[in-house]
Formats: C-alpha cells, structure tokens, sequence
C-alpha cells in the first residue's frame, strides 16, 4: 500500500472539502475532515471498481448514509476519476450544481443512492448486500461467478439513532448478510453537543445481539483499517459493524466540537485548518499532486478488474444462454418468461386484493427479477408468490418471497435498495394504513426516480372490526401528494389486472397500488376500449348519455357504489367514471373534460377524505368522502354508520 499516496488523498479531500464549503456558505465540514483516511482507503484500495464505469454490474457499492459529509464522496469521487470535474465542486451546493447539498442517486457520477434523511442509507445498504445474494444465487454457476461484489456503508450516531437502522440492521443480521460492511463514524458528537446527551448505549453489543460481527478501530490508523476490512471480509455469515474512533473536524481549531458539524469554518478558520495540513492557506481548492498520481497509477487496474469480469460474462453468457437471457431482462426490467392474466367474470364478487396475488404470481412467471413480500401480513394482502422457488433465507437465497418481518420502514428501504442495485424489480405489501410508516422511505424512491411496487391493502373503512386505527382516511390523500409518485386504486378485479401492468410497465417511478380487502363485484363497461383508456387515468364506465345530468366519479370500491346508486336515481341521467389514477387523470384537461362529458355537476366519491378532490367535484357539497375517523364493527355496518351507503350517495345525486 502507498501510504504517502493515501495520506495525499486524504489531505486533498479535506482542502476541498473546507473550501466548497466555505465558497457555498454552507455545508457540513466535520465528517469530511473526519473521515478523509477511510474515503482514501476504500477508494484507493478496497473497492471493486472502475470510475471510467459507475454502472459496472459487479461493482461494489458505496453508500453514503450520513449524507450531510456529501464533500466527502465528491471529493473522494473528482479524485479517483470519477465524472466530477473541479469546477463541479467549486458550484457545490449551487443550482444545477452536480454537486447537491446531499448526494442524489441518477445525478451524480458514481453516487449510489440519495441521502439525508438518517438512517436510511443503512437501511438501501442492507438491500444492496440483499439483492447481492439473490443475484448471485441466480445467476452464478460451479464454473463462472459473475456477481460477487460487497456493500459498503459510512453511518454516524445519528444514522443509528433513527430506528429504520435498528429494523434494516435486525433483518441483515437474521439473514445472515456477510457481503454488507458498515463503517461506524464514532466522534461522540451531534449538532447540539456530546452525543451522551442522547445517546449512551453499548452500540456493540446491540449489533451483536442482531447477528453482526462488531470490530473496533481507529479511524486514523490506515493499516489497522486495511486489516479489519480484511477481517470483516473473510465473515461469510454474518454482516460487520466496524466502529472508528475519529475526531470530527480533524484539523480545524475547533476540532471535536459541534461547532464543526454542519456550518463553514470561517475564513480564518480555514486558513489554520490548511496550516495544520501543510497547505498555503492562500491557496484554494489545492490537490495535493501526489494524490492525482496514486490514482493515475491505479486507473490501468481499475480498468483491467472491469475487463476480467466482462471475459469472465462473455464465457458465462456463451454457456448459459437460458441465464443469459434472464441477465438482459432483470437488468432491462423487461418480461422473460410466459403467463395468462387471470380472467373474472362479470358479477363475480372478487377482493382487489385477491385479484392483486392472482396478478403477482402471474407477473412472477412473466418477469423472473419480480421479488417481493410483506410486513408479516403475506396471507392477508394475498402477497405470496407460488412461483418463486421458496422464501427467501441464509439457506435459500434463490427465493424470491421474503419475509421482512413488522418493519414496514426498513422493508421499504430495503426495497429501495435493492432497486438502486439493478437487476430486481421490488414490490412489498402491507396495510394501507401502515403507509405512513414507509412514506419517508417512498418519498426517497420517487427523489431516486426508482419504480418500487407498493402493494397496499385494507384501504378503507370497509377494514371493519379492527376500527379506527387500521382504517385509512388520509392516506391516500397524502400518498398522491408526494411528486412522482403514482397512485392506482383500481375498482374491481379486472382494473386490477390494467393497474399491475401499469405498475410493471413503470421504469422511472415508484406506483401504490390501493386494494381492497373486501369482495367487490366485477362490473360491466360501457366502454369496451377501457383497457386502453385507463391508461390515461380514467373511464366511462356507464355512460349516462352523450350530456349527463350527473357525472360521479369514484375509486376502488366506491365505483360499485356509485353504479348502485345510479341504478336508485329516477328523473336524472346519471355517468360513473372509475378513476384508476387521480394524478394522470387531472394532468390533461381535454380528457377530463371529455371523460366528465359536461355534465353541470360531477360528484365525487371516496372513502377517504376530500383533501384534493375540491377541483373535480363541483362544489364543496358534492364531495361524497369521509372526512372522520372511522368506527369499530363489520365494514358494512361502519358505512352504514358513517352514512356512506348508496342510499346516502343516491339522495345526494337528486338533491
């Protein structure tokens, strides 16, 4: 190892950092100065990679959990030749810049995922080193291993606060994830002082209680670095924590205080800081020369680790075409294999979450990169796949059923990291309600522009019994508020079968499915393009005649509803119109329009509450919703209760 070549690397990743940070009057200088060994280290010596290539398939990864020391990986990526120029990290934190405040997945050059929000990275980690397992059960052979790669994650004592690492650490433990290493920034300090105000826990044990091997070192110490890498490498079965000493801000006069944690140093502070490096303090954004030729001398190995493994494909691919296939497809999100959609007969009384698992096993024979599972809920959300070769466990990494356990936040971001990783398309399932314990993590898929399935039923009060707690109101509300995310809550079985093609067909976007858990009858359609209209949010399914009296417009199971009350109003020409999907439908006027068919007033119908449906309906009055929390008892008799019947939406259409 050249150490004079590591310890450049770090002196240039802390001038550069100080200085974007000084330049953009603002930012997080503590964990770059902190960490600036273990970036050298890793990205010097450690990491399969090659940053002529940042989507290398066997690449490993790197995930940034503690966001906020983005300066960091920027400086860390310009370094060793990834698409970060100079220029790039003097517009750090500017408009446009690729150098964001916290690092954005599919924005920058060799960042692996967004980050920020604490605790989350840890968690895409534990997908990463997951869908790892998976791939490598599915497509190695006795003679070519071609996905063998490690995942690496950078925390901090925030990171491991939030409990979403505590739910992704439990379940990396249990499945025995050995190919996932985290690095632990152990300086004891956050924004408001000492982390012992907080947080005094023996972090070791409870790692070890969740399964990990926990080794302990300095951050500081570059060979002693290398040697416990080493060391947690060679554990094949169980994932590492290697908690670091450091001293947050090394080198600033104000080194190992919160002061140095999330703001600029101060001129004159970073002019002692350079002092203390053995840098002209009159000199900006320097890099240290030897730093460019360690890596410059590096780049033909780089390269040359790349063009193994593509020999090694190309060997593996001639042999294995059937395998081969499956790659291309995984990797394209694309169908390659065979299975008829499941067909329901008009009247037949069917749960869109029954219609949901008959689609899911359906697209599991279609598409072989289809993985998924639940919140421990898989019987209850019909979320298990009869085609998947078992549950995915230590023993059986091929199965593509896995059990997450009542960790809807971790579940989520696992996902998402798996996602992130290429070659696996994720769904998991849970209640409707629970959403809320996953939005952070789905408004983090939808920021990454990643097309996780999210597969949530009992999406009404018709949930009954279990009462208020488990009965949605504002979920779905609040999930078609999050950009980018696209919600579809289909009315029978048959719209359920149009929303898993439109979810599966989804490349750039993470999709909610919203299903039932009570049977609902398959109704007839009017329009017998339907198919291919939903597609645009919306259809006429009665039609009501060419200028309608009414136009009411319902989801899920409410559009049943509104064709019973339809069938009960005498005197007026009623239209029901099934929204698949609110968002889509309202983004082109000229098709809502036509959709409505100008009728004078249009209603709205939804077991949930109103929040956003106040520019489709005509008037407050005309917002059929509940907008209460709901009560305990069979679903039929919570309606009743909460006078959301037919009969209640029949009298509001004569009124």
């Amino acid at each position: 190892m050249d150490t004079k070549g590591i310890a450049a690397v770090a002196k240039s990743i802390r001038s550069l950092s100080i200085d974007a940070i000084q330049k953009a009057k603002s930012g997080h200088p503590g964990l770059p100065l902190g960490c600036a060994e273990l970036a050298a280290i890793l990205y010097g010596e450690v990491l399969k990679h090659n940053p002529a290539d940042s989507k290398w398939a066997d690449r490993d990864r790197f995930v940034l959990s503690a966001g906020h020391g983005s300066m960091l990986l920027y400086s860390i990526l310009h370094l060793s030749g990834y698409k970060v120029s100079l220029d790039d990290i003097k517009n750090f934190r500017q408009v446009g810049s690729v150098c964001p405040g916290h690092p954005e997945f599919g924005w920058t050059d060799g960042v692996e995922n967004t980050s920020g929000p604490l605790g989350q990275g840890i968690a895409l980690a534990v997908g990463m080193a997951l869908a790892e397992s998976i791939e490598a059960a599915k497509f190695n052979t006795a003679e070519h291993k071609i996905v063998d790669h490690y995942t690496y994650a950078l925390c901090g004592e925030g990171c491991l606060e939030e409990g979403v690492s505590s739910e992704a650490s439990s379940f990396a433990g249990h499945n025995k994830l050995g190919k996932l290493i985290v690095f632990y920034d152990q300086n004891k300090i956050s924004i408001d002082g000492s982390t012992d105000i907080t947080f005094t826990e023996d972090i070791g044990k409870r790692y070890e209680a969740y399964g990990w091997q926990v080794l302990k070192g300095d951050m500081y110490d570059v060979e002693g670095l290398l040697k416990l890498i080493e060391e947690a490498k060679k554990c094949s079965d169980k994932p590492s924590l290697i908690m670091l000493k450091s001293v947050i801000g090394k080198f600033a006069p104000k080194q190992g205080t919160p002061v140095v944690h999330g703001e600029p140093l101060g001129e004159a502070d970073v002019a002692e800081t350079k002092k203390a490096l053995g840098i002209n303090p009159q000199e900006f954004f320097y890099v240290d020369p030897q730093a460019l030729r360690y890596f410059e001398d590096k780049k033909a190995g780089f390269a040359k680790k790349e063009a193994d493994w593509n020999k090694e494909f190309e060997a593996w691919a001639k042999e294995n075409p059937e395998l081969a296939k499956q790659w291309k497809a995984s990797f394209d999100g694309t169908a390659d294999g065979e299975a008829e959609d499941p067909v329901y007969e008009i009247g037949a009384n069917v749960a869109t979450r029954s219609a949901s698992g008959d689609m899911i096993n359906a697209m599991g024979l279609r598409y072989s990169c289809l993985v998924g599972g639940s919140a421990d809920l898989k019987g209850s959300n019909k979320s298990g796949m009869k085609c998947d070769g078992g549950t995915y466990t230590p023993s059986n990494r091929a199965g593509r059923s896995i059990e997450y356990g009542i960790r809807e936040f971790g579940m989520a971001s696992e996902a998402l990291g798996m996602c992130a990783h290429g070659g696996i398309r994720p769904f998991v399932a849970t209640y409707l309600v629970f959403s809320d314990y996953m939005r952070p993590s789905i408004r983090l898929a939808s920021i990454m522009k990643q097309p996780v399935i999210y597969d949530l039923t009992h999406d009404s009060i018709y949930v009954g019994e279990d009462g208020p707690t488990h009965q949605p109101i504002e979920q779905l509300s609040s999930l078609r508020a999050i950009p980018g995310v696209q919600v579809l809550r289909p009315g029978d079985a048959e719209e359920t079968v149009a929303a898993w093609h439109i979810a599966m067909e989804s490349k750039d976007h993470p999709v909610v499915l919203a299903l039932t858990r009570q049977n609902v009858p398959v109704y007839e359609k009017e329009d017998k393009n339907w198919k291919e209209t939903i597609k645009k949010g919306a259809y006429v399914v009665k039609n009501g005649g060419e200028n309608p009296d009414v136009t009411v417009v319902a989801t899920g199971s409410e559009v049943n509803m509104a064709l019973d009350a339809a069938k009960k109003v005498s005197g007026k020409t009623v239209r029901v119109v099934s929204i698949l999907d609110k968002n889509l439908f309202e983004s082109d006027e000229k098709f809502m329009n036509e959709i409505l068919g100008g009728a004078k007033r249009v209603i709205v119908a939804e077991a949930g509450c109103r929040c956003g449906w106040e520019g489709i309906a005509t008037g407050r009055k005309d917002l059929f919703t509940i907008d209460r929390f709901g009560e305990s008892g069979p679903g039929k008799n919570v309606a009743q209760a909460l006078g959301f019947t037919a009969d209640k939406l029949a009298e509001l259409i004569e009124a």
